[in-house]
């Protein structure tokens, strides 16, 4: 036997964020369910750090109808509309899931769970617990999965999935004594997140690597839209520690207003009706400006400023805000925070149906790996809900599909093997290559982008994939290899953002003019995979 140790399951959930451990709370119900991450479940990925809230239309004011519109335009049309449907009409229900499983959200006098207004949306539709929604709903669903039928495997890394000829059966992995893993299922779901980790100033936290977009590219699963990298308008300037941390939405969602270095409200002029309740993309870009134009701070970032509320609300509402501005010497009651974009979160991955089934059979995806839900431009607050809906959908779809006997190809594990043992035998750290990754990415394929910086960015990334990486040591392997992912992902990034020539959402080509807006524009996904790459056209009735 090749491997050190084999598991066996119905399905297999890759990934312990708010997708993967919905997805895998769902999928217990149908089977042996086995639950494998990369960091300690709970406390890794990008839920347990969301502040700001979950979307959910609660309310008889507000509709499903206007949130189903708010997110196409929010994300300048790309969106699926189908899986937009599923969202907004959905996301109720799994709000209700989490109350009944004891989440604490905040809740009005009339005992109605509490909404605050977001960026590009029309009704106060963001349902919170304080600036902490993430950590809550987190701790909520690992109670949730601790009494469930689960295996769960933690620190493992997943290397790359298992196939029978076209039919995807489980994973190898690595433990994090550098044993080989073979984990066989009959549906494999992966709710790995993000990859914004690969940009030098990022919310995401250190499992944010685009790990899951490599492995599902490698296994042959098609992408779309992997160009579409939102930069979170207000990610904190200073320390130079804490650059890129998440100053939250819910801040401007409270009545924070945004001023240059002028003291001028600047968003007057970039979106005079919504001003710094514009969708992300919007406030990015004016931020940005405003520092290029000479009119930012000292630090680099512009002012956000809250010091016109009450001290109860900021220490009711923002008390995560609060104390993290404490420690950096800045009491927000008193004194303007500095801020700046930050890469945040990616609208692309793989392409998925409405059951979370992706083009290559027995693989589903969910959460931020998945693509199509967002379009060009995520809404505040849809992230979380995201996770939820589409988490439930893949652990449902994966655990109704049929047991199979599963055949290993043994010579696709003997090819990982020689490949870890060529990491043994490298020259390169493989520190050095992640931050001239991350340094290349943040200067060629940030917020304004154009082909040269572009294709320069890819060369660079080309030559850096070449590195002989080098393992110190067997519980190093999963660092090169994690490096290896984030240098592919990033491939994928600049390569798409090369073919869509135009200007959306929160891909902007500066060197491409353009006249049309989003809703006339003849383009939709672009798409990748190991086969084929191009970009979708929109073909007018006839």
């Amino acid at each position: 036997m090749l491997a050190d140790e084999v598991v066996d399951c119905h399905v297999l959930v890759i990934g312990s964020g708010g997708a993967g451990v919905r997805a895998a709370i769902e999928a217990s119900q149908y089977g042996e369910t086995v639950l494998i991450s990369k960091t300690i479940i709970g406390k890794g990925g990008c839920t347990t750090m969301a502040e700001g809230g979950y979307n959910a239309v609660l309310r008889e004011q507000d509709s499903c109808v206007l949130h189903f519109e708010d997110t196409l335009k929010g994300g300048a049309f790309l969106n699926d509309p189908e899986l937009v449907h599923i969202l907004v009409k959905e996301a109720p229900m799994r709000m209700d899931d989490l109350i009944t499983w004891g989440a604490v959200f905040d809740f009005t006098k009339n005992d109605e769970i509490a909404q605050r207004p977001f960026g590009g949306q029309r009704f106060p539709r963001t349902c919170y617990a304080g600036d902490r929604t993430g950590h809550e709903m987190m701790i909520t669903l690992v109670e949730r999965l601790d009494s469930s039928d689960v295996i769960s495997l933690q620190e493992f890394t997943i290397l790359d999935l298992l196939k029978e000829g076209e039919l995807v059966i489980g994973a190898l992995a690595l433990d994090e004594k550098g044993n080989l893993i073979l984990l066989k299922a009959d549906s494999t779901i992966l709710a790995t997140g993000g990859t914004t980790k690969v940009y030098d100033i990022s919310t995401n936290s250190s499992s944010g690597t685009g790990d899951g977009f490599a492995i599902g590219y490698r296994a042959g699963a098609e992408l779309i839209d992997m160009e579409m990298i939102q930069f979170h308008p207000t990610g904190a300037v200073f320390p130079y520690d804490a650059r890129g941390r998440l100053v939250t939405e819910a801040v401007r969602g409270e009545g924070g207003i945004l001023l240059n270095s002028l003291g001028e409200r600047f968003m007057k002029q970039y979106d005079p009706k919504q001003l710094e309740l514009s969708t992300r993309d919007v406030v990015s870009r004016a931020i940005a400006t405003e520092i290029q134009a000479g009119r930012g701070t000292k630090n680099g970032g512009v002012y956000l400023d809250v010091t016109h509320l009450s001290a109860e609300q900021i220490e009711t509402r923002l008390p995560v805000m609060l104390e993290q501005f404490l420690k950096f010497g800045v009491d927000i009651r008193n004194q303007p925070m500095e801020v700046a974009p930050t890469a945040h979160h990616i609208m692309g991955g793989l392409r998925i149906t409405s059951e979370c089934r992706t083009t290559i059979p027995g693989l589903f995806a969910c959460g931020e790996v998945a693509g199509g839900v967002h379009g060009a431009n995520r809404l505040g607050g849809n992230a979380l809900a995201d996770t939820q809906v589409f988490g439930k959908r893949a652990g449902e779809f994966a655990g109704k599909s049929e047991k199979r006997i599963k055949k290993v190809d043994y010579d696709q594990i003997s090819r990982k093997l020689e490949d870890l043992e060529t990491l043994m035998k490298g020259i390169v750290n493989p520190a050095e290559i992640r931050k001239k990754l991350q340094l290349a990415m943040w200067k060629g394929a940030g917020i304004f982008r154009n082909a040269s910086d572009l294709t320069l960015t890819l060369e660079t990334i080309s030559n850096l994939s070449l590195a002989q990486l080098k393992a110190d040591s067997a519980r190093n392997l999963a660092e090169c290899c994690t490096i290896q992912n984030m240098c592919m992902t990033s491939s994928l990034i600049c390569r798409s953002a090369l073919i869509r020539t135009e200007s959306r959402g929160a891909h902007v080509r500066v060197d491409i003019p353009q006249t049309i807006d989003a809703r006339q524009s003849p383009f939709h996904h672009t798409f990748m995979s190991s086969s084929r790459k191009g970009i979708e056209e929109i073909r007018s009735p006839a």
